[in-house]
């Protein structure tokens, strides 16, 4: 499994960081600019990757205020989980931090974890921008 993590300071209690990332729809935002045909409720998204893939995922986990959990509704190229967690650090901020863990074979390791990481780290950079 190639894990991909990417960490951000907001500035903001640690519950409307969550109350933000634990809808879909916002999560909109979060993405660059290579992500079209976007659609999404609060606990689905599904939008195309440009040159790579369509991706539908699903909300299959939620735990108030400590973490949520994204996967595929639909069978993808690979195995994949997108998860953010969050950390109250006790002086009115929050550490949001974003994993990316995908099932990639050593080719596709090689082509895939460079735009995963890019991907991860431009979420937390938004997140960041838009929450503060």
């Amino acid at each position: 499994m190639t894990i991909i993590e990417s960490t951000a300071e907001i500035n903001l209690p640690i519950a409307q960081v969550y109350q933000f990332l634990a809808d879909l729809n916002n999560h909109q935002q979060l993405m660059p600019e290579n992500i079209y045909n976007w659609a999404s409720t609060a606990d689905t998204a599904s939008f195309t990757i440009q040159n790579m893939a369509k991706l539908a995922i699903h909300i299959s986990e939620r735990v108030e205020n400590e973490k949520l959990i994204a996967v595929p509704t639909e069978k993808p190229p690979f195995d994949l989980s997108l998860e953010w967690t969050v950390k109250d650090n006790g002086n009115g901020t929050t550490t949001a931090k974003h994993v990316i863990s995908a099932d990639l074979n050593m080719m596709m390791k090689m082509l895939a974890s460079g735009p995963l990481q890019k991907l991860a780290d431009y979420q937390t950079k938004k997140l960041k921008e838009i929450l503060g």
